[in-house]
């Protein structure tokens, strides 16, 4: 894959993502997809396979009531198989919003995602918001 259609790919991850549709993201993922997430909130760890990786993703839904939304700024590549998404996400939960600048370092062989990695401009904020 060029490094157009691995900025593609990332594109079309963080829209089905905003329109929860988990088929999209199941397609794109590759079977031993690993998705790290840091810190020490329920949802950090990391999620292997698709089926761990939409139910952390079910979890960030129902933790927030619905309110969970990723706003796309940017997806940059290293011109080679990774790519470095910045989003801002929105969350409200028991009353208190979040709102964060994010980013997301995904791998990608074969067409696939195989890695994704969070990162967090403030990572115990964050944690302490979804506890």
């Amino acid at each position: 894959m060029s490094t157009q259609d691995n900025l593609d790919l990332v594109r079309r991850g963080y829209a089905a993502f905003s329109k929860g549709d988990a088929d999209t993201l199941a397609s794109i993922f590759s079977p031993d997809i690993v998705h790290s997430v840091p810190g020490d909130s329920p949802i950090s760890g990391d999620h292997k396979g698709p089926q761990e990786v939409l139910t952390m993703y079910g979890q960030l839904a129902e933790r927030s009531d619905g309110t969970m939304q990723v706003d796309l700024e940017d997806a940059l590549t290293d011109g080679g198989n990774r790519v470095i998404a910045i989003h801002t996400s929105t969350a409200t939960r028991n009353g208190e919003t979040l709102t964060e600048r994010e980013a997301l370092l995904f791998t990608i062989e074969g067409g696939k995602i195989t890695e994704i990695i969070d990162f967090f401009g403030d990572i115990e904020r964050n944690a302490a918001f979804w506890r």
